[in-house]
């Protein structure tokens, strides 16, 4: 399969006005060649030490032989569960890997203990977890790592034998799993989280769990030319161009999965997209949609859609002005990160950095240190305590009520961002409620699990356009996890990424609601007829 794209409409007119320029200005062949003035002077020292993926496909070959002889040697001995403990980028990647190649990979970026403990209780005896953090220091991958070591030594199982690693260089991580006998996969340290698909990030824990990663770089290794060379043909500047030059400028993405074994690439769009342009108050938006969504039916102004299909030339039902791509999946990485590259430039910020990420997680930080007692609702509603940033939110004293005060103060180019901090293994159905929360508020509608898009989405939530309003989803059950070594339980962490990232927020001036469910199972009824 060859990347294919076709644009029409306001895309159509942004690709041939904007593309011309790129062209000229060398765009291309200057992110090829690690150009790291591309994205002004203020982003040149970031950019210097995070333009390593235009080299992935090359620098990853010696990894996949080593890939497949520990992935037989683990079948070899019984172990054909891998588990991937990894936040943001380390696990979107991998997850899309594995659902387009058909392989099972369980993948553990959550710390509600529910979701935790589903992990665990897969099968122990024939599980491997890979811990992904290019920092070392994640705190959720920290916690993961220790509960899985105690329950494989619980077992009678060495961990070392069970445990793999993928870290950047001389990290903390890096240090800790070599000490203790791990097997450690070395990232490249000049790829940041959310470029790293094409490296051991991407590539170890699909691999281990079976998919064909020689063939994924094959892909991407095909369209390298493509993406490389000035040209008005260039599939990357032109949909670089097509989602970031549209006059007026569309700051809203929408990404449509529609007949395709790709339906997952929108979510690992969605963080590459988000992270990488949400700052300085600028960026572009991505909304994860349905071929039914409102969105789509009736598409905002300030939104672009883009129909992710298998071939662009039979691919009939689409909306005016869409823009269609098409291609293999290692095709999509490496033209998408040329993209939202190009992207960034046009919208005149730094691809590479993320400024407003590390508030939430000192927040977080704060609130387990402290331990303070939560604040008392506002009310409660079957069972559903309701606790807003602002009390004339709550002045109707209905989850209802609330939600159209909330939509109140939606600005004519506002979204809503819908984060549920709960066991995703539980209810899993809760996604469906960004299809009524959109087609309630009359505005685009995105939903996160919590706290996994802290480490994506939530730098454009903070940095980006300050448009939002926010809803969120936390629980509060009797079912607990301790952490080994740690002076606080899973319980506690995933509550105090919620709140920490509230009052960020809020001090920010958007609006939160926070919803705490007792008992999910039937108080998501309440929130599926409150949003209706």
């Amino acid at each position: 399969m060859t990347f294919a794209i076709r644009v029409s409409g306001a895309a159509r007119t942004a690709a041939e006005e904007a593309v011309p320029g790129l062209v000229a200005d060398l765009v291309a062949s200057g992110i090829t060649a690690e150009d790291p003035t591309l994205w002004g002077s203020s982003a040149e020292g970031e950019a210097a030490r995070r333009l390593g993926w235009v080299q992935a496909v090359a620098n990853s070959r010696p990894l996949v032989a080593e890939i497949v002889a520990l992935r037989d040697d683990l079948r070899a001995r019984g172990v054909d569960r891998i588990v991937l403990s990894g936040m943001g980028g380390s696990s979107l990647a991998p997850e899309v890997i594995a659902r387009s190649a058909g392989v099972e990979l369980d993948i553990l970026d959550s710390t509600s203990p529910g979701d935790v403990l589903a992990a665990l209780d897969g099968g122990l005896e024939r599980t491997a977890l890979v811990v992904s953090s290019k920092s070392g220091s994640t705190v959720e991958t920290d916690a993961h790592r220790r509960v899985f070591e105690t329950a494989f030594r619980d077992l009678g199982i060495d961990p070392a034998e069970r445990i793999v690693v993928v870290t950047d260089p001389g990290s903390p991580l890096d240090t800790a799993a070599r000490e203790a006998g791990y097997r450690v996969f070395a990232a490249d340290p000049e790829v940041g989280g959310r470029y790293s698909a094409l490296t051991a990030f991407g590539l170890v824990p699909s691999g281990l769990a079976g998919a064909d990663i020689e063939r994924l770089l094959d892909e991407a290794e095909a369209v390298m030319l493509d993406v490389a060379i000035d040209s008005p043909s260039n599939p990357a500047l032109v949909l670089g161009a097509a989602i970031a030059a549209t006059e007026p400028r569309r700051d809203k993405l929408g990404l449509i999965a529609d007949g395709t074994r790709l339906e997952g690439l929108p979510d690992w769009i969605e963080q590459l997209l988000a992270e990488s342009t949400g700052k300085d108050g600028k960026g572009i938006l991505p909304v994860v949609l349905l071929p039914v969504s409102p969105e789509v039916e009736q598409t905002p102004s300030d939104m672009q859609l883009v129909r992710i299909v298998d071939d662009v030339d039979d691919a009939p039902h689409h909306n005016p002005g869409e823009v269609l791509v098409s291609g293999a999946l290692g095709e999509q990485f490496l033209v998408w990160e040329y993209a939202v590259a190009v992207a960034s430039r046009l919208i005149g910020v730094n691809p590479f950095d993320q400024p407003d990420v590390e508030s939430a997680k000192e927040a977080a930080r704060g609130l387990l240190a402290q331990r303070p007692e939560p604040a008392a609702p506002a009310f409660t509603e079957d069972g559903v305590e309701v606790r807003v940033s602002d009390p004339a939110l709550a002045e109707s004293g209905t989850i209802a009520g609330v939600l159209d005060a909330l939509w109140a103060r939606l600005p004519e180019d506002g979204y809503v961002s819908i984060q549920a901090y709960v066991a995703r293994t539980e209810v899993p159905q809760l996604d469906g409620l960004r299809e009524m929360v959109a087609a309630d508020s009359g505005r685009p509608a995105t939903f996160g699990w919590g706290p996994r898009f802290l480490h994506s989405t939530g730098q454009y939530h903070k940095g980006g356009p300050a448009q939002g309003v926010f809803v969120q989803i936390t629980e509060r059950t009797p079912v607990d996890l301790e952490i080994p070594g740690l002076p606080f339980t899973f319980g506690q962490l995933i509550e105090a990424q919620a709140d920490g990232d509230a009052k960020v927020l809020a001090a920010l001036g958007r609006p939160v609601v926070t919803l705490t469910l007792t008992d999910p199972q039937t108080e998501v009824l309440s929130l599926f007829e409150a949003a209706q």
